[in-house]
């Protein structure tokens, strides 16, 4: 990799923005990891993504902390695992690694200063698409990472404010990336903000994780967007309260097997997760999900076959990544493979035609509500309406949340 920024002697590109509480370089970043992790690389484009990382275990949520400006004009904000960033302004353009922190930029506003994202094609449009007067677009959306490596020039090339992704994250990914690459882009392009709250218990995410409204609300305060993030934090407790009343007794809920759409159809292998804390399954959790896979894997991810998925035989089968993956014509045709297999035609979910497709582990605020809308009916219909597919997403009668209202706060009119 070509390597020509460490000739550079200007101390920062921005005297505005300040790299705080934690010196990358000097080894102040808890947690941090270049190469040598024992993780191998993961990739959003592939739904099997989930057997990189180490089986999951809980961790205590605080409050996110969001400092008092220090003087005239500025302010700061803190996250683990970069500890205080400063900024004298709201900062413009950025960069999102994952469609988490990309869904809060858009969410609060933010969609035409995107820079860049690890998986352009691979945000849900449909989400968006079904919000009234809202266009976002990442046609001029440049990617960040290539096979999941790093090449420093991009980030100069984008010149982002600050970098929406967890700086340790790099580390597990790029093997050739060590602590002072990471402080190099930090103080001589924009600041990390960003922490990895996607699954719980990795063994190189040894700090604080935080909830996604947790991690939003810092976002939010990082582009002094707090009215924004407000508005979007209460629809959210309302369509959690509205699920709490609603939700059908436990042992009326049916059991729900979750398995990647990227699954290997044509081999009969098929990989399958338990319901896991972390902002991936966050949807599942809050429906309380019966995962009909919980105590039949060990770790994050099992890999089973036809007899095995028959086995244990949920009564529905969401297949992750369904929304953001493929498109309906793609869903349709790996279906139709598990309707003609032999054993795979026994399933109840095949038989009772509940083969769903299911949400990105990557959300945020916007994809969020979209997703926990769509489990909501395709696991309850008769408490929340019937699951008629991607139409079912745009507005009706039995909507959990006011697409108008989101549409608005995107838009800007509070």
């Amino acid at each position: 990799m070509a390597d020509d920024s460490s000739d550079y002697e200007a101390p920062t590109r921005r005297e505005y923005m300040k790299y705080g509480g934690a010196v990358v370089g000097g080894g102040l970043l808890a947690g941090c990891t270049g190469s040598g992790s024992s993780e191998p690389p993961e990739t959003t484009t592939d739904g099997a993504s989930d057997e990189t990382e180490a089986t999951d275990s809980k961790s205590t949520e605080t409050t996110a902390d969001t400092d008092t400006p220090t003087e005239a004009g500025a302010y700061s904000v803190t996250m683990e695992p970069m500890g205080a960033v400063e900024f004298d302004e709201s900062p413009e353009n950025w960069v999102s690694y994952l469609s988490t922190y990309g869904d809060m930029g858009i969410a609060l506003g933010k969609a035409d200063s995107l820079q860049g994202l690890w998986d352009p094609e691979g945000m849900p449009n449909v989400f968006y698409d079904a919000l009234p007067n809202v266009d976002v677009s990442f046609e001029d959306v440049s990617p960040v990472s290539g096979n999941g490596e790093f090449d420093k020039e991009i980030f100069y090339e984008l010149d982002a404010d600050v970098h929406l992704f967890d700086p340790n994250w790099i580390g597990v990914l790029a093997d050739d990336w060590g602590d002072e690459d990471i402080d190099e882009i930090a103080t001589r392009v924009g600041p990390f903000l960003g922490n990895y709250i996607r699954r719980r218990g990795a063994d190189w995410h040894d700090y604080q994780y935080y909830s996604l409204y947790e991690a939003f609300e810092i976002v939010a305060d990082a582009f002094d967007e707090r009215k924004r993030y407000e508005t979007l934090a209460s629809i959210h407790d309302g369509m959690q309260t509205t699920i709490g009343e609603t939700l059908p007794p436990s042992e009326d809920r049916p059991s729900v097997g979750l398995v990647s759409v990227n699954s290997n159809f044509e081999g009969a292998t098929f990989y399958v997760y338990p319901v896991q804390e972390g902002n991936n399954h966050k949807q599942y959790r809050d429906l309380e999900m019966r995962g009909a896979f919980d105590d039949h894997i060990e770790g994050s991810y099992g890999e089973f076959d036809y007899e095995q998925l028959l086995e244990i035989d949920p009564d529905a089968i969401v297949f992750q990544y369904g929304f953001s993956h493929v498109s309906t014509e793609e869903f349709e045709s790996r279906m139709e493979a598990i309707r003609e297999d032999s054993v795979g035609s026994q399933l109840s979910a095949v038989q009772n035609d509940r083969l769903y497709r299911g949400g990105t582990s990557y959300q945020g605020p916007v994809i969020n509500l979209f997703q926990t809308e769509a489990a909501a009916r395709q696991f309850y219909p008769e408490a929340f309406g019937e699951w008629n597919g991607i139409e079912t997403l745009r507005e009706d009668s039995l909507t959990l949340f006011d697409r108008q209202r989101v549409a608005d706060i995107i838009n800007g009119s509070l």
